[in-house]
């Protein structure tokens, strides 16, 4: 290994991530400028920054390893990332999240909730779910980048894990949501050049695309016996319909994540940053490219590895790294590509890693100080905003500025310990499913109820609290009780009722807990809403002022 190279590469990295994180710094002269980013981000920006959010390590480490033992099934995920992902995110929720965002003067997406059904509980609630729930997925992202530097550099995992979190945790810690979408930009622009070379070399490596694919398609008999048993019919194609493998591709996998999206606090947010629905235009586009060729690229490499594992060692992908899912990728780049591209694809991952652990930091970080300190600080013995604080928009908060910001950097410390502890606890082939069911829970718990808020101005804030509740809670549940996956990991069905799960019958406990939990929390809020008194006028007339217009 080239040391003097690799350490050349990795100063003026770091160089270049010290200066973007600066300049962030220096612009950030508000709560507004740190939690929001002034409401003016470029569109290249804004679009590089969500798509780098959404794409991390979880998805070119862990999918690509799903793919690596499971196939290319997963690459009907790319269809939903596109069309759920970025299209319907942009087009029909973007544009009112923003416009609404800014009529409420909202700083983050727990309190544009809150202030849309003028609960401040919506908004303390939802802080609350965030800031637990989002460590896990901060976990696995930061697992993801730290075995890709395990394998390819040699180094201790758990150092690996540390040194992530501290650099990222630094440029979050002050330069506030400006400082991330910066180092997003920055970080974007490096994965979408890296993952565009490894798509190229391994197709010419294996001799092309035809061929390639085609020596995949035929080493079906080779397809791990494990994925058989389970409805698995070879990589290049579909498992078997209703059986246990295709619920858990379908409904976890490929539905999880791509509608699980939509729902996602560190992206909803996005949409609040930018000045106008033009920015908005402007950047679908982009961000649709960049995403197609992330995870296009993800899921047909880790596939294809084992065309390239097989012809050089004799032994498919899954093999090869000893059952671990979440080694796949990073042993196939440190194996098969010259050196010099593994320090360049080091980059990507080390870009993806800190462009979405950032952005998780950050929320969880307002989650705490802005919407769960500050909502209960200021409630007052009553649960309904003010008329000022209605009224007020981002810039009238100016006075609180250090106190919340302040609160806010805690919070950031606090995830990024959280993230390290869950990281050196959990067990191996984890990214994938992790990333999966934190959406999954996020969609039951918020989808719905987001939802509501653009589109359905007969939501009242019972209803609102309903549908939140009664998502979040029946996905818990489900989580514990019945899904197989985390139901015998946790061991909690276990040791109160003796049995692994309260229901040991095929397809149920293969089912993603989100196809329950998103009707049963759509329904609670329709029927309360529709039985308890609408929202006040005035409120209501402030959240959708300007956006028949547009």
């Amino acid at each position: 290994m080239n040391y003097f190279l690799l350490g050349i590469v990795f100063i003026v990295y770091f160089i270049m991530v010290g200066y973007v994180g600066y300049l962030a710094w220096k612009r950030t002269n508000s709560s507004e400028d740190f939690m929001i980013a002034g409401r003016e981000t470029h569109p290249y920006i804004m679009a590089l920054s969500y798509g780098a959010t959404f794409i991390s390590t979880a998805a070119i480490v862990g999918f690509g390893g799903v793919a690596g033992k499971y196939g290319m099934g997963i690459l009907w995920l790319v269809f939903l990332n596109i069309f759920v992902g970025v299209f319907i995110a942009f087009v029909f929720f973007g544009k009112r999240t923003r416009r609404m965002g800014k009529n409420l003067g909202s700083l983050t997406f727990p309190e544009f909730l809150g202030r849309r059904f003028n609960s401040k509980f919506i908004q303390y609630f939802s802080g609350i779910l965030i800031f637990c729930a989002m460590p896990i997925y901060a976990a696995v992202v930061l697992i993801g980048a730290a075995r890709f530097m395990e394998s390819s550099l040699m180094l201790d995992f758990n150092l690996a894990l540390l040194v992530l979190a501290v650099v990222i945790c630094a440029y979050v810690l002050f330069g506030g949501l400006k400082g991330v979408m910066y180092t997003d930009a920055l970080q974007g622009t490096i994965m979408f050049v890296g993952m565009i070379i490894l798509l190229a070399f391994i197709y010419w490596v294996l001799g092309g695309v035809t061929e390639a694919n085609t020596a995949l398609t035929n080493m079906a008999a080779l397809y791990p016996p494990d994925a058989i048993a389970e409805g698995g019919t070879g990589w290049t194609s579909f498992p078997t319909l209703g059986s246990p493998f295709w619920w858990s591709l379908v409904t976890t996998t490929i539905m999880g994540v791509g509608i699980g999206a939509l729902a996602q606090p560190q992206l909803a947010v996005r949409f609040m940053t930018v000045k106008s629905n033009k920015e908005l235009h402007r950047s679908l586009l982009i961000g649709a490219i960049f995403i197609a060729v992330m995870t296009c690229t993800a899921y047909i490499v880790g596939s294809l590895s084992n065309v390239y594992f097989y012809q050089n060692f004799g032994q498919i992908a899954i093999d090869y790294v000893g059952g671990n899912m979440d080694s796949i990728i990073p042993t196939f780049i440190s194996t098969a590509l010259p050196e010099w591209f593994v320090y360049i694809f080091l980059l990507s991952l080390l870009a993806a890693a800190m462009s979405t652990l950032s952005s998780q930091y950050h929320t969880q970080g307002t989650a705490l100080g802005h919407d769960i300190v500050d909502a209960i600080r200021n409630r007052g013995g009553s649960d309904e905003y003010t008329a000022e604080e209605i009224n007020k928009s981002g810039d009238a908060v100016e006075e609180s500025k250090i106190g919340f910001i302040s609160v806010s950097q805690a919070g950031i410390l606090i995830a990024v310990i959280l993230s390290l502890v869950i990281g050196l606890a959990l067990p191996g082939s984890i990214v994938a499913l992790g990333t999966s069911l934190f959406m999954g829970l996020c969609a039951a718990a918020f989808l719905p109820v987001y939802c509501a808020a653009l589109f359905w101005k007969r939501t009242t804030k019972q209803g609102a609290i309903a549908g939140l509740l009664s998502g979040t809670l029946t996905s818990l549940f489900l989580l514990v009780f019945v899904f197989k996956k985390t139901a015998t990991g946790l061991g909690i069905c276990k040791f109160i009722f003796g049995v692994d799960m309260l229901i040991n019958t095929m397809p149920w406990y293969s089912i993603d807990v989100m196809i329950f939990a998103i009707p049963v929390s759509a329904i609670f809020t329709i029927a309360v809403s529709l039985l308890t008194q609408p929202i006040d006028e005035k409120v209501l007339n402030k959240s959708f002022e300007g956006i028949s217009k547009e």
